[in-house]
């Protein structure tokens, strides 16, 4: 057989020897996912106002799915007995913010997608939306504002970044753009000096999957850092992402849907 006729020696697992003996070792990657499971709440009779409000949000799951504007519901006028079996009935979903301002807002995702439960002083509702309209309308209300720092030493690249991301985050014609520091060359007085130049804006988002995504909106209009960790709470992706809501953080058509037909199989088994 001649030469070029013999495969290639050199490449494919176990042709690379370790030093001393050592196994290569790998990050450990997220192992856990959250997924639906239905909950019914223990009541021996749901009480009609529970019912109702449990159709009215599966229709307007129908709607919004079908590019609707987002709904809510006031549950602050409902009976002690009726608004226990919404909570129970709602669960916790995998997606929660924090909205700070006045009122501050604390948002929990329900185990149907799209569906939100806002809380606060003064405020009791429920949201079908993609994600709630606050979470986009005060993402870059200045919680911590933006200094105007030169750069120090240490500081390499970030003022490059910095350029980026501020050209794409005024041009309102690009819908979405990533910058990922995980791939780019950084020091750690880059990091810091980029994230005080940005700012901190007053939404902070966790969404819980493989793993936990952590997002927070910084000062810059439509600018937010995205990290993602492993299930060992350890960062395997940093970016941060030019758009109007990171699509971690977002309720599809789809799972809107699958909302809507998941109420009405909870409502019918608790009528």
């Amino acid at each position: 057989m001649q030469n070029f006729h013999m495969p290639p020696t050199g490449y494919g697992p176990g042709s690379q020897t370790a030093e001393d003996g050592e196994e290569l070792e790998y990050l450990p990657m997220p192992q856990d996912m959250r997924t639906y499971s239905a909950h019914l709440p223990e009541v021996e009779e749901a009480p009609a106002a529970a019912l109702a409000m449990l159709d009215a949000l599966a229709e307007a799951c129908d709607r919004v799915a079908a590019g609707g504007a987002p709904e809510r519901f006031d549950l602050s006028t409902m009976e002690a007995r009726a608004r226990a079996v919404m909570a129970e009935t709602l669960g916790e979903g995998e997606v929660a913010m924090k909205i700070r301002g006045i009122p501050a807002i604390r948002v929990q995702e329900s185990v149907f997608a799209g569906v939100w439960s806002l809380t606060g002083a003064g405020v009791d509702l429920v949201e079908v939306a993609q994600v709630p309209a606050a979470a986009i309308d005060r993402a870059a209300d200045p919680y911590r504002p933006a200094t105007g720092d030169a750069p120090g030493p240490g500081v390499v690249n970030a003022p490059a970044l910095l350029v980026e991301l501020q050209d794409h985050a005024a041009n309102r014609q690009v819908a979405h753009h990533v910058i990922n520091l995980s791939l780019l060359p950084h020091t750690e007085e880059d990091l810091a000096w980029l994230a005080a130049r940005l700012g901190e804006g007053s939404v902070d988002i966790l969404s819980r999957g493989y793993g936990n995504c952590r997002v927070t909106a910084t000062a810059l209009p439509r600018c937010w850092h995205v990290q993602f960790y492993n299930s060992t709470d350890q960062l395997i992706l940093d970016t941060y992402e030019i758009t109007a809501m990171p699509e971690v953080a977002l309720a599809a058509g789809e799972d809107l849907s699958d909302s809507a037909e998941r109420l009405r199989e909870v409502r019918e088994a608790i009528r």
